[in-house]
Parts: C-alpha cells; sequence; structure tokens
C-alpha cells in the first residue's frame, strides 16, 4: 500500500498530464480511480489510527483527573494532620521539641498585608494597567454584522471524522 504522499504525488502528477494534454483518456480514468481508491483506503487506515488515539487520550484525561483527585485528598489529609499538630503543640505549649527523626517548632510566618478598606487607597499605593482588549465583545459585535478596521472574523477549516 502506498504512503499518503506517494498518493498525492501520484496525482499531482496526473494533474500535470492533464495540463500537457499527452494522455490517454482510459488510462487517465482508470489512474484517477485508482488514485482515489487507494486514498479512500488510506483515509480509512488513518481515522482508525486517529480513533484509537482519541480512545487513548480519553483514557489518559480520565485517569489523570483521577489521579489528582487522589492527590487533592492527599493533601487535605496533609493539611488536616498539620493543623492537628500545629493545634496540638500550641495547646500543650511545648512548641519546640525534637525526636529521633524530626524536629518540630511553631514559627512565624513572614507578614502578609490584608487591605481594609481598597478604596481608600492613596494613588502612589496604586498601580497603573494598560487596558486589555476584550475579544468576546468584538467577535461577537463582528458577528452581528458590525464592521472594524482593526478586526475581522476568520473561518477556518480542519478534518471532522465522524
Amino acid at each position: 500500500m502506498a504512503k499518503i504522499y506517494d498518493i498525492v504525488g501520484d496525482f499531482l502528477q496526473l494533474q500535470e498530464m492533464l495540463s500537457s494534454r499527452e494522455y490517454d483518456e482510459e488510462t487517465l480514468q482508470n489512474t484517477l480511480d485508482c488514485i482515489e481508491e487507494e486514498l479512500e483506503i488510506k483515509a480509512e487506515n488513518y481515522a482508525k489510527i486517529i480513533k484509537n488515539l482519541e480512545g487513548d487520550t480519553t483514557g489518559l484525561k480520565s485517569e489523570e483527573e483521577r489521579l489528582a483527585g487522589k492527590r487533592k485528598g492527599i493533601e487535605g489529609n496533609i493539611k488536616r494532620l498539620k493543623e492537628d499538630l500545629y493545634n496540638a503543640m500550641k495547646v500543650t505549649g511545648k512548641e519546640k521539641f525534637k525526636t529521633t527523626l524530626f524536629s518540630f517548632g511553631i514559627q512565624k510566618n513572614s507578614p502578609t498585608l490584608k487591605l481594609i478598606e481598597g478604596e481608600k487607597i492613596p494613588g502612589n499605593y496604586l498601580i497603573s494597567q494598560d487596558p486589555k482588549v476584550d475579544n468576546a465583545a468584538i467577535r461577537e459585535a463582528l458577528k452581528n454584522g458590525e464592521v472594524f478596521s482593526f478586526a475581522e472574523l476568520h473561518q477556518g477549516e480542519s478534518l471532522r471524522i465522524r
């Protein structure tokens, strides 16, 4: 069986023959039929591989989700265990000690900022930002028939296999 680029090459040669007008009508039709048949067979085989790979990716996505859920559960357990240990150390007053394998201590974290009244912040503490383009609004306006010199809708194409 020919490779897909060989089929395309054969088709291009056939087009070249047509432009040179040096061909036998029956031979041309037989060659064209053969190329079309090979392309259909090749396309069907490609579709089988694509569907198989899509199934693999679906399985992998669900496995990723399952593992992410498991990871989040473990992270929740870690957080709860640390909170329980922290609370036990605070209540007992034993905020620093060592065991054979580990050292434990409660220490101050870096201070974090908590804004109380954000609207009263003086201007010298604000960062100015450039305006951001609202792509969704522009796309919707274009769909509704508006015409802009700065934007247009582009309709692409892609292969669909059903």
